[in-house]
């Protein structure tokens, strides 16, 4: 099957080659007639599988067979849940569109408001957005009257973070009939619920299975001790000579203390999380994919969103809070078939988190050490009886006083929230 086959037109198939597109993804020869054939569409597919060409080539198709050259009213809405995202579709999307005649426009936070709202008075047939800044724009004046179609990609990252009281806010403010098109990574109940809410008549498109890793992704994880996690990181990145790779980390402050770890090892490092600028993270983010440094250290604010073409490394210094983070953390290699590396330094303390990874992916993921960084059995056996106590001991220290003893003293006090 070839995109000409798909039915997508000449201006779209001559950008795309020119990108380096050749045969499509099972996605988009699934999803693109769909489109085209103004069906509302709940698809669900593994990260890095195209689903923004699923969507975005017949969007600007269906659009462009209708655009007006003059009073140009907005006829497309995309909502994602980052900046970062958004950027990235607007980015693919203009380089789609090249030989077509339309305006499309990105409405995020961190950038002036004002200035977005000149280029909307200037008319744009497309916007891609965060959903809190498209309220914004909506309360300030933006009329979406005349929106034709209506994609959310990465809805149950949206979900996740919160965004449901302002999609639920867009869509009465849609016209009755418009097309909506739902992409999600991964299932949840609330994905499905809100498809319920928004959705009329969908064509279901599943091109993965539940929760699914890529099959070209080699997953291993490497037994470490906590505090010779750093100095592993560095040691395989420099030994392998790994030319672009992605390090991922639970918190901020662990991404801050690791790049600086990673600079004393020699390494060209540098860190993206939310207490930096806008501004600050796309210089560094462009400064990664030009190969300027070769480690890039994120918080999950960072794992989806980024498409960094043949990246072939991801670590994961610290496993996610939620298990469906681990499927688009290494999501970011491994695309668009193309074979990636994701390894797992794994602690003692995150024995039980991998389990419920490997519950959710339905696979086992391999576990091995490396010469030099073995775990010390005698120092976890240590750590996991610590940690119990400590454990316990805080359970008890929650326990409130009765009130009838609130005057006794304090040797009393601490008996009675003992017993």
């Amino acid at each position: 099957m070839s995109f000409e086959k798909l039915g997508v037109m000449k201006p779209l198939l001559s950008a795309i080659k020119e990108l380096g597109y050749k045969d499509p993804t099972t996605i988009q020869t699934r999803a693109i007639p769909l489109v085209l054939a103004k069906e509302d569409v709940f698809a669900t597919a593994q990260t890095g599988t195209g689903k923004t060409a699923a969507f975005g080539l017949p969007m600007l198709q269906r659009l462009r067979a209708t655009s007006a050259d003059e009073n140009r009213t907005l006829r497309g809405i995309i909502l994602s849940p980052t900046r970062e995202l958004s950027i990235q579709i607007h980015d693919d999307l203009t380089k789609y569109a090249k030989n077509m005649k339309l305006n499309i426009a990105v409405l995020v936070g961190g950038k002036d408001i004002e200035s977005q709202q000149r280029i909307l008075k200037k008319g744009v047939d497309i916007v891609i957005a965060t959903p809190g800044r498209l309220i914004e724009h909506v309360d300030k004046g933006l009329k979406l009257n005349d929106v034709e179609i209506f994609v959310l990609d990465e809805a149950d990252r949206m979900l996740d973070m919160g965004f449901v009281k302002e999609i639920r806010k867009t869509h009465p403010l849609l016209p009755k009939r418009h097309q909506t098109l739902l992409f999600s990574a991964t299932y949840s109940d609330k994905v499905r619920k809100l498809s319920k809410l928004i959705l009329t008549k969908p064509q279901f498109v599943e091109s993965a299975k539940k929760n699914s890793t890529v099959d070209t992704i080699n997953q291993v994880a490497y037994l470490v001790d906590v505090d010779k996690k750093a100095a592993l990181c560095s040691y395989l990145i420099g030994s392998r000579n790994y030319r672009q790779v992605l390090v991922f980390t639970k918190t901020k402050a662990s991404a801050d203390v690791l790049v600086e770890e990673l600079k004393k090892d020699g390494l060209k490092a540098d860190v993206i999380h939310g207490d930096k600028t806008q501004a600050k993270r796309l210089k560094t983010l462009n400064a990664f994919k030009e190969e300027k440094i070769k480690v890039l250290v994120a918080t999950d604010i960072a794992s989806r969103g980024l498409d960094i073409e043949e990246l072939p490394y991801v670590i994961n210094y610290e496993l996610p809070s939620v298990p469906e983070d681990y499927v688009h953390r290494v999501g970011r290699t491994g695309r668009a078939g193309r074979e990636g590396e994701a390894i797992t330094l794994l602690d003692i303390y995150e024995k039980y988190d991998i389990k419920d990874i490997e519950r959710l992916i339905g696979q086992k993921i391999p576990k091995e050490t490396v010469e030099g960084f073995e775990p010390d059995p005698n120092a976890r056996r240590k750590d996991i009886e610590d940690i119990k106590l400590k454990s316990e001991h805080k359970k008890e220290d929650k326990k409130p006083a009765k009130k009838h003893y609130k005057k006794t003293t304090n040797k009393h006090r601490r008996v009675t929230k003992r017993g």
